[in-house]
Formats: structure tokens, sequence, C-alpha cells
């Protein structure tokens, strides 16, 4: 059983950086890939950007570039720092764990509750 909670959401003004966490517990977080969602009003959840246990690094094309996420397996945390943000970036952000490198959420067996990331334009 993995908990995850995430945190450093808030409101930015375009252009600007966020950095968000996500703390894990549990014995084995270095084995997980660990991803990012988002979900957006009214959209459905989509991938963000994932990272696995070997640290090999996976993006949506809409935040390649912007976006860069790592972790701490000492610390069991994962982070998303988040450049030149867009109101399209507008979004609750969820901090995701699974065991296969994917983009595909159904994949993904433990989520945090979700942070909110408000980009003003």
């Amino acid at each position: 059983q993995v908990q995850l909670v995430e945190s450093g959401g808030g409101l930015v003004q375009a252009g600007g950086s966020l950095r968000l966490s996500c703390a894990a517990s549990g014995r084995t977080f270095s084995l997980y890939t660990m991803g990012w969602f988002r979900q957006a009003p009214g959209k459905e959840r989509e991938f963000v950007a994932a990272i696995s246990w070997s640290d090999s690094t996976y993006y949506a094309d809409s935040v390649k570039g912007r976006f860069s996420i790592s972790r701490d397996n000492a610390k069991n945390t994962v982070s998303l720092q988040m450049n030149s943000l867009e109101p399209e970036d507008t979004a609750v952000y969820y901090c995701a764990a699974g065991f296969l490198a994917t983009i595909n959420e159904v994949a993904y067996q433990y989520w945090g509750q979700g942070t909110q990331v408000t980009v003003s334009s």
C-alpha cells in the first residue's frame, strides 16, 4: 500500500513557475514509476509526465520543454517543476504510482488527492 500526498499548487501568472511535490509512504518507493496527471474543469484527466524506477522520463507533448519531473528515492518524493506556465495548464494535478512505465493512467495503482494549479492570464 502506498499513500501519496501532493503539495505546491497555487495561483500563478502566465509565464510564471511552480514546483509540485509528492510525498510517498512505503518502503518500495524506488521500485515504482511515478507519474503526474492533470484534470481541467470539464475535461478528462490527462497524462503530464512520468519517471520510471530507472529514471527514464516521459512527457506529454504539451509540456515538453516547460516541465521537468524528478525523484528523490532517499526522501520518497517526486517533483514536477513547471516553467513558462500557460492558462491552459490550469487543472488539478495528481501524483500517481505504478509498476509500469506508461502514460496510461489505468496502469497506476495509487493516487494522491490532487493539488490545484491556477494560471491567470
